[in-house]
């Protein structure tokens, strides 16, 4: 029989049949892999295909040979084993800064690395939307912009917008663009945050990603290095709520013990904890103090209290006061 066109992508064909439709449940003996790859027009011999499947194992192939009913070849393992690739699934599934386009097209893309079986499974997992997505759909390439230019150690010039109560974007600072040493790129609270370097008011500034626009490097290099030198974004992320500007301040807490987990889950098993009484512990955190901080502490309710600094008990005495004048 004459060669097809397609002869020569025999082995790639082959591989892609077993990847995609063969998993610990589903097997293909020979006659089986020569129709498939009929499909192709490509012509293959039993000798060819056991030929053509050892070759592949040693590419690197995990095929399994099972000599029991149902009997047939099929892939062990891969580089992603399907929990892994659940969990990948609802995280993309879950994670605000991406959009609702984009979770989908990067599923489908996580999709192809299980047979189309186990996919199904994967499509499964999906059914969990309605979860707020962000509507920037430059996101995804905004984050790529900024890790380039922080590879590239350049400054970045882009536009910033709020939202209205019409729900329409309005550009802040007068719609003139910012020029900023991006540093660090950080996720908190379900949103992607730029950390970087303001040298017009000299300071450390965040940006949520998804509000940014028109992002673009220049040829500048970055500034604030010195800010950035000892700079840890896991004690950052731990002191910081809401990625709110503040000043960081180290306060000690009165707490209930039941409240032990709370702190350690927000700041970690460092944090330096002691009994107080039989049914409170003092605590004493690092936090950038801030109205969202305050906000953060009275949900934990009448269990909790500062003690000091001082400043810090007034202001969040003020805080209260402030949130109490609404309702009385």
């Amino acid at each position: 029989m004459p060669k097809s066109a397609n002869q020569k992508m025999k082995i790639l064909c082959l591989m892609q049949i077993l990847l995609e439709k063969t998993d610990e449940s589903h097997v293909l003996n020979a006659a089986d892999l020569i129709r498939e790859l009929a499909a192709y027009d490509i012509h293959a011999e039993r000798k060819t295909i056991y030929d053509d499947i050892e070759t592949l194992r040693l590419f690197g192939l995990d095929i399994v040979n099972r000599k029991e009913p149902p009997a047939g070849y099929f892939i062990a393992s891969r580089r992603f084993e399907l929990p892994e690739l659940k969990l990948l699934v609802d995280t993309v599934q879950a994670s605000r800064f991406i959009t609702a386009k984009k979770s989908d097209e990067l599923i489908r893309k996580l999709e192809q690395l299980a047979s189309r079986y186990e996919a199904r499974q994967l499509q499964r997992q999906v059914a969990v939307s309605g979860r707020i997505k962000t509507m920037n759909e430059s996101i995804y390439y905004n984050v790529d912009k900024i890790h380039a230019a922080i590879s590239a150690n350049v400054q970045i010039s882009f536009r910033y917008f709020e939202w209205t109560v019409a729900k329409e974007p309005r550009l802040k600072h007068d719609g003139k663009p910012y020029l900023i040493s991006p540093w660090a790129l950080t996720w908190d609270n379900q949103n992607y945050y730029m950390i970087g370097y303001d040298p017009e008011s000299d300071c450390v500034k965040y940006y949520r990603v998804d509000k940014m626009l028109h992002i673009a490097r220049t040829p500048e290099p970055r500034m604030g290095r010195e800010r950035f030198q000892d700079f840890n974004l896991a004690d950052f992320s731990k002191k910081t709520f809401g990625m709110f500007n503040g000043q960081e301040q180290t306060l000690t807490l009165r707490l209930e013990n039941r409240l032990a987990g709370v702190i350690i889950d927000r700041f970690g098993k460092d944090v330096p904890l002691r009994a107080d009484t039989e049914e409170h512990f003092i605590a004493r955190v690092q936090v950038t103090v801030s109205s969202q901080f305050f906000g953060w502490l009275s949900g934990l309710g009448p269990g909790v209290r500062i003690l000091s600094p001082k400043p810090v008990v007034r202001q969040y005495a003020e805080f209260l006061k402030t949130l109490l004048a609404q309702y009385v």
